[in-house]
């Protein structure tokens, strides 16, 4: 028991309870004779005895460590109580966060269904006009410089124009567009061809008397590349298109057609 309380003062915590140990006496008294009454109440007595020195012990130690002596609860401390958490609840930027989400969500539900029973709604063509980009604007056909359609250093060509607009010349060359463009048709009449090029959407060119297309249907072709020859046997006609529109806007430069101001 010692060893117990000294090991308390060491620790200077305070105690509650004690062992007490009571070492029977290792010699009888042969005259002692107690009935069985005598002996229950010595053994209670001895009980009551022993509580009170349990008691004294206690108080002793921790008297010596300075502490207070209380009761001490030896059941199981109370768990907590799990809560819920209300996700509707809580502060007020969780409940506009809650807000934005439920809004998200009645918006994409609007536009599945528009979508299904409305295709041709004014919200689903907004949301397309926003997730296609824009188409890039084509120039106007004033606004492409245009070019010889001859090569500059042939001098035996003679490049002139009709008052209708229409470029002209005879002799042995190959043959440019006016620009670039994609050949839209090639067609032979008799022993020469007739080929249209598309520049733009509305404006084209049409070139005509040609010996020889080195350029099939749907090829690009280039200001600065031949796509086709004559062999001086037959006029060579160039005209330029708006649409169905004969264009005349224009005057040479020499052998290079220039719009007007």
């Amino acid at each position: 028991m010692n060893q117990e309380l000294d090991y308390a003062e060491m620790l200077e915590i305070p105690v509650s309870t004690v062992q007490v140990v009571k070492k029977k006496s290792v010699f009888k008294n042969p005259f002692a004779r107690k009935n069985k009454a005598n002996a229950a109440q010595t053994t209670a007595e001895e009980q009551v005895a022993e509580g009170d020195l349990k008691d004294l012990v206690v108080d002793s130690v921790n008297e010596r460590v300075g502490a207070f002596v209380y009761a001490e609860d030896v059941s199981d401390p109370p768990k907590p109580e799990k809560r819920k958490r209300n996700i509707f609840g809580g502060d007020r930027g969780s409940k506009i966060i809650i807000t934005e989400l439920v809004a998200v969500c009645v918006l994409a539900a609007a536009i599945f269904l528009t979508n299904v029973f409305m295709p041709s709604s004014a919200i689903n063509t907004f949301i397309g006009n926003l997730a296609s980009p824009s188409p890039k604007a084509e120039p106007t056909y004033s606004e492409i410089k245009l070019s010889s359609i001859v090569s500059e250093n042939l001098e035996d060509a003679n490049v002139t124009m009709t008052e209708s607009g229409v470029l002209c010349f005879t002799g042995k060359s190959s043959i440019y567009p006016v620009c670039e463009g994609t050949i839209s048709s090639v067609t032979k009449d008799g022993d020469f061809y007739s080929v249209q090029i598309k520049h733009t959407s509305t404006f084209s060119s049409v070139v005509t008397g040609l010996s020889d297309v080195y350029a099939p249907k749907g090829s690009k072709v280039k200001s600065n590349v031949p796509f086709a020859y004559t062999d001086g046997e037959s006029e060579v006609r160039v005209s330029m298109y708006d649409g169905e529109t004969l264009l005349n806007c224009y005057t040479l430069s020499g052998e290079i057609p220039v719009w007007n101001s």
